[in-house]
């Protein structure tokens, strides 16, 4: 059985069958845990579907991303124009806490995914108002589109990774989770073993401060991501293949989220890097 570095994709319910799938016909493609994968044997059983209740579709995935997205964009942008820069904080805590509820409760309920979109496009937003705010001097740094570029460098992240996914071009096996899974752990040690060290050295380990370690280090962070997205993919594949219910959409949207909102992050702050 095959985890996700996501933990948004941990544990979802069994179920028999199938209805939909990313990959060709006929069988699960080698190197991935066949119809059952993560789903089989690890978590609750599916309750007999009601009507309402079909099984998920590979568009119901795709729907519900796309609504979440949008929403983040469209909350992020709002905030940018508005100047309220310091609603970037509430943004944080509040889309930290509907995480855990989610993760934790494994919830599908459409209105905790779109409060924490919302929520992080409001973070994010604010974060990028404050980039695109600052001043140009002669000679000085200049972050004019910066938000732009980070978002097509994100979305072309996304449409790269699942070329590659659904080409084949590089198989998700339970070797490459498991580096993927060790390297994100990794960084996410180094960013507070960095954090804490900035307490009492300026600059801290020099993971943040726009050198060349800083450089190297966020195109690491970035490529993680990317190996993430395609993680995500395959499980949001198993999650088709598994027949789980059309509500658990809503679920692996979040965990898509949860991925994209990383990689804007890293993606802008390394964008930052070259502007300086």
């Amino acid at each position: 059985m095959r985890t996700s570095s996501n933990p948004a994709f941990r544990n979802l319910p069994t179920s028999p069958g199938g209805y939909a799938r990313f990959g060709p016909a006929g069988g699960a493609p080698a190197g991935m845990a066949g119809a059952g994968g993560m789903f089989g044997g690890g978590g609750s059983p599916m309750p007999t579907a009601a009507a309402d209740d079909r099984p998920l579709t590979v568009d119901d995935v795709v729907q519900k991303t796309a609504i979440n997205v949008v929403l983040a964009l469209a909350v992020g942008v709002a905030t940018a124009w508005s100047g309220l820069y310091v609603l970037g904080l509430l943004g944080f805590v509040v889309g930290l806490v509907l995480a855990l509820v989610i993760i934790f409760k494994q919830s599908t309920n459409k209105f905790l995914v779109l409060g924490y979109s919302a929520a992080e496009g409001m973070a994010l937003g604010a974060i990028t108002g404050v980039f695109q705010s600052i001043a140009t001097s002669p000679g000085g740094t200049s972050y004019a589109g910066i938000g732009v570029q980070a978002i097509l460098g994100t979305l072309g992240i996304f449409i790269g990774m699942l070329v590659v996914y659904k080409t084949g071009a590089i198989r998700v096996t339970p070797r490459l989770t498991k580096m993927v899974i060790g390297a994100a752990i990794g960084v996410v040690v180094l960013m507070l073993a960095n954090l804490v060290a900035g307490f009492f050295v300026p600059g801290g380990m020099g993971l943040r401060d726009g050198g060349a370690l800083a450089i190297i280090f966020s195109l690491v962070c970035i490529a993680i991501g990317a190996f993430m997205l395609m993680l995500d993919f395959d499980q949001a594949d198993q999650a088709v293949k598994a027949g789980v219910p059309a509500r658990f959409a809503w679920y692996l949207a979040f965990g898509f989220m949860t991925t994209l909102v990383w990689l804007y992050i890293e993606i802008l702050r390394l964008l930052s890097y070259f502007r300086e």
